[in-house]
């Protein structure tokens, strides 16, 4: 079953937005770092059951992602049922017992996560949250729900009849309010992802609302370019991002056979730079050893997880080379070359670029290597490829 993402009611206008509205996610206690964990869409999209969520469950664990900071198994669309006559949802026959399945997570150590609509319908056309914000979310309380992806999908028929932007904007706002006091009332700790495109400059916004991370762009796919123009457009959102509240330029496509290692490498390190939340998109169940390694590898995900919690941002760039820096708690600072190029490209980091005075330690991350007190590092990054350094 194919499924259209594609939202055509969406314009390239974006609203001036909201501005930032401080700690409330901060003081909520969830997403102090960035989420770590799995969806279902970007390998299985409509593709998903019982029995899938509960073997990629198993397999985060014998996996050793788990052990590496991997903690949600998130549930993407398709698992919505009818709702009862009392207005309950209840899932479809591929999900028997919710209940039993957030079970089965959390006995293994993990969280589960689930997904809905702020609009009438889902993406792929099951039943949303409008009118029910309330019931749905006492009803996730109750399944043991630990995170909500709430996807905006065909509440952007009303936004789009609304008759300009301001408008369209203060709907798309009231509908993520609604779910935020939902949620807040059941008294569980809900991760609640924001799932909406970037439009209206969410990163203004998302606080306001409740929001533990938003998205920023529209949806990834298993291709070198796309990444590559979602992730290096987060330039400038940095100031944004913080614990309990962070850009979310999308799902891993690690190990979903697109892209080769080397690109994955690049995809991740990128992400991790980004202070993004890691959720491998990929079937755990069936993953190469290559492909664990790049998404357990210690170094990478310790700088996304860094307890400072500040996304990072371009140094430079010189056509298709690029130098992204983030600064780590203890004054140390992550530094990403990245050469976009079809071809290898000589690339050099002084240590000056980065706030450093005269020699400074580098740790190069993915190799796991001490380079020694240095003023100038430089390498040969492969094609699409990238170098990570761990600076001071």
């Amino acid at each position: 079953m194919q499924i259209n993402r594609h939202r055509p009611w969406a314009s390239a206008a974006v609203a001036a937005g909201l501005m930032l509205a401080g700690g409330a996610q901060a003081a909520s206690g969830v997403a102090m770092t960035p989420p770590m964990g799995w969806n279902s869409w970007n390998h299985f999209e409509a593709k998903i059951d019982d029995a899938t969520v509960r073997a990629q469950a198993d397999a985060m664990v014998s996996s050793g992602l788990r052990d590496a900071g991997y903690r949600y198994i998130n549930i993407d669309d398709t698992w919505e049922g009818e709702r009862d006559a009392q207005g309950v949802i209840r899932p479809n026959k591929k999900f028997p017992d919710m209940k039993a399945l957030a079970d089965h997570v959390h006995s293994r150590g993990l969280k589960l996560g689930i997904y809905s609509s702020p609009g009438a319908k889902t993406c792929a056309g099951f039943e949303g949250s409008l009118g029910h914000e309330v019931q749905d979310a006492k009803t996730y309380a109750a399944w043991g729900i630990d995170y909500l992806k709430y996807d905006l999908c065909s509440l952007g028929d009303t936004m789009r009849a609304a008759g300009g932007l301001e408008k369209a904007q203060a709907i798309e706002v009231a509908a993520y309010e609604k779910m935020r006091d939902a949620l807040a009332a059941t008294g569980r700790p809900i991760v609640y992802s924001l799932c909406q495109y970037g439009f209206y400059q969410p990163w203004r916004w998302g606080p306001s609302v409740g929001g533990n991370l938003w998205r920023t762009t529209g949806d990834i796919n298993d291709k070198f370019p796309r990444m590559v123009q979602i992730g290096f457009s987060q330039a400038g959102l940095s100031k944004y991002a913080g614990p309990g509240h962070w850009n979310d330029p999308d799902m891993l496509e690690v190990g979903n056979g697109g892209m080769n290692a080397v690109e994955y490498r690049t995809h991740m390190s990128l992400w991790a730079l980004l202070a993004a939340p890691l959720l491998a998109g990929n079937d755990l169940t069936t993953m190469t050893a290559e492909t664990a390694a790049i998404l357990s590898n210690k170094g990478v995900i310790a700088i996304d997880q860094d307890a400072l919690g500040k996304q990072g941002d371009r140094v430079r760039q010189e056509g298709p080379l690029e130098v992204w820096a983030k600064p780590l708690s203890g004054g140390a600072v992550a530094v990403g070359l990245f050469n976009l190029s079809d071809l290898p490209a000589n690339m050099t980091l002084n240590a000056a670029d980065v706030g450093a005075k005269g020699s400074v330690a580098m740790h190069d991350v993915w190799a796991d290597k001490a380079l020694g007190k240095l003023k100038v590092f430089k390498a040969v990054v492969p094609a699409h490829g990238v170098v990570v350094l761990r600076v001071g």
